[in-house]
């Protein structure tokens, strides 16, 4: 690894991102000076998007739990302290890694189709997509598998008991916690969408319904019912007793369609992760129904054919070429992936390495495609998505990286009466109608079509690195499209480009997803590097920051762990 940056330089870029911030770019709020070193510990860390919850989680640590016990209690915890995106309502991806037995396994807890769902549900008279129902109201939400995944972790690699998992949620709920300066904003934010719900005006809005400030108390009891049904009855509280009877209840009242059955039906499922090589490192991500483990190493393997640490670190060499490599991935998407339960994905085909050398003909390192000419390719003869992701790793070696949603920040907006749980609106992330764009501008085909009991693809991508067998990176982040290619950059800052956790962590990021044919860029590129990429051909759009990664490294000497600033109130935690 590098060395550290002079606190000279920090200072000056701590000015220089503190300036953007006046000028109103979406930048993080940083704190002090020591942005670009990273969070050191000798026995376990904890890398979420919420102080509190990391916290929780590094008590379970200190006790002697395990990154499974904390990671559980922190997903718990976040369904309290960052209700935007933390969740009992929604679902997600766990990838875990056990040192005993030498083992990286998935855990898809993603939402499903109601039994009612059909392929045109979110179509009006003119056979286009109607924005409200697919985002807005009852019908936009999928059946939730938080809780089913938290507890199947919790059951199979855990060690401590799930009311110890669910104790601090419940406290901070029924107890309240003091609204962040974050938090503050974000309701603030999504005060339009909270307020369509009754249940919501209740607990998001102080008594005469104005938005909570800065120091106030959130208090949240229906969910801290809720939360004491779930440590009392288990799974069973939530799919087939009194919570279950309100969602159903609640559906029925407002044209909603996931039935007593839907509930009774779902399943976590523990899936092979996807896998790949890169520069002698083994990648380890989610498979289907995500998308973002196949892309990630299908872009990785692209790569592994140029010398990006001689090219430079976000010059215009080498941020034209991981532009042309993202752009190749995810004209596949569109095309080939979908729920492997429903479709046949050519996953083998797609991170094949023979398939990346045939794509590499269409890479000119003079000149960017135009994605008007750039088509899906065909893996077969190659066959043989408001989120938040945290990172735990333990003394023991076991290591977890958790990534689920919501979709939109506080999903529908929508709060199941007498419960506290937010509803998903994670239907929209099937394509409602093929080849037409949805909120993230994502164009899917006919294999994310909505089907009955079909899991929704995603852009989720919990990842693991190991070197030799043993555990090294641990990274993820929320972001919508831009979650698999910020992924992406921490691993290639790490590997490639030889930085520390904290500086991959805080390197300006790109992103290109085929349609629309734009290279995104954050603040931080010289004027020159700009008008560089445009020469050569691109579209250059300066947007808001993406991302919020939370990642762990290791080293001889322990953990080296950065959360990211983009987003204010995350913290890495160890002991």
């Amino acid at each position: 690894m590098k060395h550290f940056w002079p606190r000279s330089l920090c200072l000056l870029l701590f000015l220089a991102l503190s300036l953007t911030l006046t000028l109103g770019q979406s930048s993080p709020i940083l704190s002090d000076l020591d942005i670009f070193h990273p969070v050191y510990a000798p026995h376990g860390m904890v890398a979420s998007q919420e102080k509190i919850a990391t916290e929780e989680g590094v008590k379970v640590l200190k006790e002697g739990g395990n990154a499974i016990d904390a990671a559980v209690t922190v997903g718990f915890t976040l369904a309290v302290t960052l209700p935007r995106a933390g969740n009992l309502g929604g679902g997600g991806f766990m990838l875990l890694h056990s040192a005993k037995e030498k083992k990286t396994l998935a855990i898809d807890y993603r939402e499903k189709a109601p039994l009612a769902a059909t392929r045109d549900m979110f179509l009006d008279e003119n056979g286009d997509v109607d924005v409200n129902k697919a985002h807005r109201s009852y019908l936009s939400a999928g059946v939730p598998g938080t809780v089913a995944g938290m507890i199947l972790a919790l059951e199979k690699y855990g060690t401590i008991s799930l009311s110890r998992a669910l104790a601090p949620a419940i406290r901070l709920a029924e107890e309240g916690i003091v609204v962040s300066s974050s938090l503050a904003r974000g309701l603030s934010s999504a005060r339009k969408r909270l307020r369509i719900s009754s249940a919501g005006q209740k607990i998001f809005f102080r008594e005469n319904g104005e938005n909570f400030r800065i120091g106030d108390k959130l208090i949240q009891k229906d969910l801290a019912w809720s939360l004491k049904q779930i440590a009392s009855k288990g799974r069973k509280a939530f799919y087939e007793g009194k919570i279950a009877e309100k969602i159903v209840k609640s559906m029925q009242r407002h044209h909603g369609i996931i039935s007593k059955e839907d509930l009774l039906r779902y399943e976590a499922v523990i899936r092979q992760p996807v896998e790949g090589t890169y520069r002698g490192y083994q990648v380890y991500s989610m498979p289907p129904p995500s998308s973002g483990g196949i892309h990630l190493i299908q872009m990785l393997n692209l790569l592994e054919n140029f010398s990006l640490s001689e090219m430079g670190h976000n010059n215009a060499k080498s941020i034209h070429l991981l532009a042309e490599v993202m752009r190749l991935a995810y004209a596949d998407r569109s095309k080939h992936l979908g729920d492997t339960d429903f479709v046949k994905v050519p996953q083998e085909g797609l991170t094949s390495k023979l398939y990346s050398k045939k794509l590499l003909s269409q890479i000119s390192l003079k000149k960017a495609n135009q994605s008007e000419k750039v088509f899906p390719g065909n893996p077969w003869p190659y066959e043989s998505n408001e989120t938040t992701h945290y990172s735990v790793v333990d003394r023991y070696g076991n290591v977890v990286s958790n990534t689920y949603t919501l979709n939109f920040s506080y999903g529908s907006g929508h709060v199941v009466p007498g419960t506290g749980i937010l509803l998903n609106n994670e239907m929209d992330d099937f394509s409602s109608k093929p080849g037409v764009p949805n909120a993230y501008g994502l164009v899917g085909g006919e294999a994310n079509a909505i089907q009955p009991e079909k899991r929704m693809l995603s852009s989720m991508t919990p990842s693991l690195v190991l070197k030799d067998g043993e555990f090294f990176l641990v990274t993820g982040s929320p972001g919508g499209s831009r979650i698999i290619t910020t992924t992406l950059q921490i691993i290639l800052n790490v590997i490639d480009h030889q930085m520390n956790i904290a500086e991959a962590t805080n390197a300006s990021r790109i992103h290109h997803q085929w349609l629309p044919d734009e290279l995104r860029i954050e603040k931080g590129l010289s004027k020159d590097t700009i008008d560089i990429l445009e020469q050569k051909g691109h579209q250059v759009k300066l947007k808001a920051s993406m991302g919020s990664t939370q990642s762990i490294m290791k080293a001889p000497e322990g953990f080296y762990g950065a959360s990211d600033p983009r987003r204010p109130a995350a913290l890495t935690l160890g002991h």
